[in-house]
Formats: C-alpha cells, sequence, structure tokens
C-alpha cells in the first residue's frame, strides 16, 4: 500500500510539474523561467515527501541542483544554502549526536537517572522528562536522542513485565519518545529546529540574524515546556495503566554491573557541557555558534573521541545535504521572484485573521497541523516557501516572524500518524514487537495537540504584551 502511495504522490507532483512548465498558468504575473523553476521544485518537493523509487532526501536535492543549473540560475544563489552558517551549526552538532552514543555517555546519562526513581508510573515519566532536558543540551539531534532512550524504555517495560500492546507499555514507550522530541524544542540548540529555521530565516536579508539563541527562548521555551508538562500529564490519564509496576523492577535495573567511566565519556562530557556553556554566554564572548560547533568537533579528534575514518560514518549526510538545499529555498524564490508572487497570494488571504492575535496564532496553528498529514518532510518545504513572505506579512499586519518560530516547532513535531513523524518511526521500529498501538499514538497525537492548543492561549497575551503583534 505504501508503495502505490509513494508512486501516485509521486506522479501527481511530476504531472503538476509538467504542467506548470508546459502551460506557464501564471503568466504574467511570474516569468518563464521562474514558472520553470517552480515545477522543478514541485517534482523535488514530491520525492522529498513521497520518496517514489526509493529515492532520498539528497536524491531530490540533486534533482534540484542539476535542474536549477540547467534553467540557467547562478551557483551562488542554487547552493546559498551551503554557505549558511546554520548549516555549519548543525553538520558538526549532529556529530554531538554521534560522540554521545558512540562513547555510551547517551545511555550512562540516561541508565543514571532511570536509576534515581521509584517503579511507579508518575516517577518513571519524570524521569524520561529528565533524561529529554539533559539529552537536548548535550546534543541537537532528535535521532540521537531517540536511539538511545528508545532501547532503555524497552528494556524497561520488559523488566515490569508489562503486556505487549498494553497501556502501560505504549505510555512508557511514547512518552519517552516524546520527552526525546519536546523539550528541546524551547531554545535554538535543543533540537534540529534551531539552526533549520534560523538558515531559512537569515537567507532572507529582511530577517538576517533575527532568530538567535535569545530570541527563540523569548518566544519557544514557555510554551514548549509548558507543552511538555502537559503532555506528560494528560497524556498519563488518556493513557492510564491498569496494570501496577512490580517493586523489585529498579532494583533488577540497579543491579545492572556498571562499567567504569571510559577516558572518552570523561572527553565528550567535558566538551558538550563547555559548548552548551559557550552559547548561553555568546553575549560575553562573541563567537558565533558555528565556530563552537566547529572548534568541539575538533576538540573530539585532539582527545581521541572521534576518528578520521568516522567523520563519513558518523552523521547521515543524506540529512545535512538535504537540508543544505532546502535552505536554499529562500534565496531561489527571492532571485526569480515566486517569493513576491507567493506574498500576493498569501498575505491578502490572511486579511480576515490577520487583526486578531488570538484567531491568527489559533487558525494559522490548526491549518499548519493539518497540512502536516501531506508535508511530512520534516516541515521543511512549507517552512521554505512560508519564510520569505514572513516581512511582507509583518509590514502589512505587524506580525512579527518570530511568532512564525513556535507554529513551524508544534506542528513540525506532531505525530498523529506513524507516517508523519520520522521520529516516531525511527522509535516504532526501535520498539519492534512492543510498539505501541497505532490507536494509542493517535490518543497521544490529539492530547499532544490539545497541549499546544493550551499552551498558545498561555502564550498569545504574552505575545501581545512585549509587542510580537
Amino acid at each position: 500500500m505504501k508503495k502505490h502511495v509513494d508512486k501516485i504522490g509521486g506522479t501527481l507532483f511530476a504531472v503538476l510539474a509538467l504542467l506548470v512548465i508546459a502551460l506557464k498558468p501564471f503568466s504574467p504575473e511570474l516569468s518563464a523561467q521562474a514558472q520553470n523553476v517552480l515545477g522543478g521544485i514541485l517534482v523535488t518537493i514530491g520525492i522529498w515527501i513521497f520518496k517514489p523509487l526509493r529515492l532520498t532526501f539528497s536524491m531530490g536535492a540533486f534533482f534540484l541542483a542539476f535542474f536549477l543549473l540547467v534553467l540557467g540560475l547562478p551557483p551562488s544563489v542554487v547552493f546559498s544554502g551551503f554557505t549558511q552558517s546554520a548549516l555549519w551549526t548543525l553538520v558538526p552538532a549532529l556529530f554531538f549526536g554521534f560522540v554521545l552514543q558512540k562513547t555510551g555517555l547517551g545511555k550512562r546519562v540516561a541508565l543514571g537517572i532511570i536509576k534515581l526513581f521509584k517503579p511507579t508510573y508518575p516517577s518513571i515519566l519524570l524521569a524520561w522528562v529528565l533524561i529529554g532536558v539533559v539529552l537536548s543540551i548535550l546534543t541537537p539531534s532528535i535521532t540521537v536522542r531517540v536511539a538511545i532512550v528508545m532501547p532503555i524504555a524497552v528494556q524497561c517495560c520488559e523488566l515490569f513485565a508489562l503486556e505487549k500492546k498494553s497501556r502501560g507499555n505504549s505510555l512508557i514507550l511514547l512518552t519517552a519518545f516524546a520527552m526525546a522530541l519536546m523539550p528541546g524544542s524551547g531554545w535554538l540548540t535543543g533540537s534540529l529546529w534551531g539552526p533549520i529555521i534560523q538558515g531559512l530565516f537569515n537567507a532572507v536579508p529582511a530577517m538576517s540574524g533575527l532568530v538567535t539563541f535569545s530570541s527563540w527562548f523569548s518566544v519557544a521555551f514557555l510554551p514548549m515546556e509548558l507543552v511538555t508538562v502537559l503532555l506528560v500529564i494528560l497524556g498519563y490519564f488518556v493513557l492510564r495503566p491498569k496494570e501496577k509496576l512490580p517493586k523489585d523492577a529498579i532494583d533488577k535495573l540497579k543491579a545492572e554491573r556498571r562499567t567504569p567511566v571510559s577516558r572518552e565519556e570523561k572527553a565528550a562530557a567535558c566538551i558538550l557541557i563547555g559548548v552548551f556553556v559557550l552559547f548561553l554566554t555568546k553575549s560575553i564572548h562573541g563567537i558565533p555558534d558555528a565556530a563552537v560547533c566547529m572548534l568541539a568537533v575538533i576538540c573530539f579528534y585532539i582527545t581521541g573521541v572521534m576518528s578520521a575514518s568516522e567523520f563519513s560514518s558518523g552523521i547521515s549526510w543524506d540529512l545535512a545535504i538535504f537540508i543544505g538545499m532546502a535552505l536554499s529555498l529562500s534565496s531561489i524564490f527571492g532571485f526569480t521572484g515566486i517569493s513576491t508572487w507567493i506574498s500576493g497570494i498569501v498575505v491578502p488571504a490572511l486579511a480576515p485573521i490577520a487583526r486578531n492575535p488570538w484567531i491568527f496564532m489559533l487558525i494559522v496553528t490548526i491549518i499548519v497541523f493539518a497540512w502536516r498529514f501531506i508535508d511530512i518532510a520534516l516541515t521543511i518545504p512549507t517552512m521554505a516557501i512560508l519564510t520569505p513572505i514572513l516581512p511582507s506579512v509583518f509590514e502589512a499586519y505587524h506580525i512579527s516572524p518570530l511568532v512564525w518560530i513556535l507554529i513551524y516547532v508544534m506542528a513540525g513535531n506532531s505525530f498523529f500518524l506513524l507516517y508523519q513523524n520520522m521520529w516516531a518511526l525511527m522509535a516504532g521500529a526501535i520498539a519492534k514487537d512492543r510498539v505501541w498501538l497505532p490507536s494509542h499514538l493517535a490518543r497521544y497525537g490529539i492530547v499532544y495537540f490539545a497541549a499546544c492548543m493550551i499552551a498558545l492561549l498561555v502564550t498569545i497575551p504574552i505575545f501581545v504584551r512585549v509587542g510580537l503583534f
């Protein structure tokens, strides 16, 4: 079934692209070159979303680069995303996750926190929250965090003798997955969203430098941490287990033989903590985030935490190429005039809701959540299309582009269904036969959506008070 959906979806985008290229339906608003570019982007988005013929993210990026260069776009525009500091913050940061996993430091931290708590559901859920926060400080890689916590969550379910597909089993696994995803979204370097969105904003001249650690923290920290708390509490009541946890379960976990902390773990911990401290004190020393991340990778090599051969295999270069090309879309849209054209459509369409902050935030967030059923490519294509027009939205309605950070992140983390969220897919694959029931995932996803709506109700008055509307 999935193969048919992939082929049908990819074909529909390709047919739509051919119609745009052949018929030029948007003349004279868009030039012939711009409409050809739009056709190439449609094919690429079809590849990124549906992955027909098993094409990867990077293959879609290669196709788009090839197509745009053939059309005569300057390489400086086509590859502009690869020259942004945001990408060169992201690539070294991906190695943080690799080091955390390779040295065993991440697993040691997670198990150490689990062992501090009693074998009750509220205690275990609180442990996952703390694990999510600590791992988010150490690495922005959600992929690595999921890879660390899910095997431990499965181990806990087995030690607790929980029945497969039971509510208790699903609750522990889903909370572990969600805590690897949610808390770090509240600060710039706590998840992949930070470098990606920062790069998309920086590619638009009117917004270059707008997204910083402090500006991200000011708009996202409170609502995302509130979402985290609400998700844990409400999720517990929605999936409240009937079975109790055995009292000796944590004792079994504590009885596992501890290995000595290796030199590599100590070095990795010192380097990663140093990185986070430098991020927090940027206003004092002025060192760019990208430079801090690159220095950390150099230190990994100097201390022997990483070897030269691991540079090619340590991270997903497919993801790095995909994000680099996606970051180029803002410049491509600006160069070809597509941004101006989209702005002329979207900005007037927002008029009925843009004058009221409450209506605007709630309706736009709901729309982007709904769009996530279609855009499953980390929402990056959607963000790349919307971001260049945010200055026009600001000029028309005085809505700060910063409020869109929260909308992007909330919708990007959604997971009503498994296919919508690549990290949910990954978590389910790790859990194997212990994976949650689809109905449990859907309920938990609805709880997450409800938590986001509640968090918005709390946050909107603050946004109004500080002048974001």
